[in-house]
């Protein structure tokens, strides 16, 4: 039988998180249901508590002590696949329908602004082009882009995205992910600057590129 493996947790380790998404549950439940040693439970939910992932909660249940059950926390919750671009994927789909694509540009680049609300709270304000680039990219890299910053000889800042989280919907609607939302976004962070998005995974590149001209 394959070992499930939850989002980099394998193994007998990513069996108890199945098993606690499910219920809550003792290191005695996991080692009857997993066929396990009662004190390896304990060792497993142990080193999955020290990574934030499960918590002990307690319980009493009749006369005697509290039972120590486990359960998931948030962080360890999100280690199951969301597919999140596929209610995206319907609602732009529905939206275009019935409204047309100049609405949904629109609406598109209103969402943009309004990300862009809060990622400027981790930006420099008053800083030079080149620092609140850096600090750009780094907000993106939060949100699980991977970005990266250089200036070429041209006098030319170049922002490289190696890793798009809209890949899956960009793929279908390049025009308002990459032409409106995300370029949208990248101006409202870094001002009026005159801005050139020159490759997108979207369209078939390895890489997103904005290129903004300094001089």
């Amino acid at each position: 039988m394959a070992v499930p493996d939850v989002q980099g947790v394998a193994g007998t380790r990513g069996r108890i998180i199945e098993e606690l998404a499910v219920s809550p549950k003792t290191a005695r439940d996991l080692s009857k249901s997993l066929g396990i040693q009662e004190s390896a439970a304990r060792g497993h939910l142990e080193r999955l508590e020290s990574r934030g992932l499960v918590v002990p909660t307690f319980r009493r249940e009749g006369v005697g002590r509290p039972r120590k059950r486990y359960l998931l926390t948030p962080q360890g919750q999100e280690l199951f696949p969301r597919r999140y671009e596929l209610l995206l994927d319907s609602v732009m789909e529905e939206l275009l329908t019935r409204e047309g694509e100049a609405y949904v540009s629109r609406l598109f680049a209103e969402a943009a602004r309004s990300m862009a609300k809060h990622i400027a709270k981790e930006l420099p304000a008053g800083r030079s082009i080149h620092e609140r680039a850096s600090a750009l990219a780094a907000s993106l890299n939060n949100l699980g882009f991977r970005c990266t910053v250089e200036e070429q000889a041209d006098g030319v800042l170049k922002i490289v995205r190696s890793n798009c989280v809209f890949r899956h919907s960009a793929l279908s609607h390049a025009y308002l992910l990459c032409d409106v939302f995300d370029k949208r976004l990248t101006e409202e962070l870094l001002g009026q600057v005159g801005l050139d998005l020159k490759d997108s995974i979207a369209r078939g590149g390895m890489h997103c590129t904005h290129l903004i001209q300094l001089t």
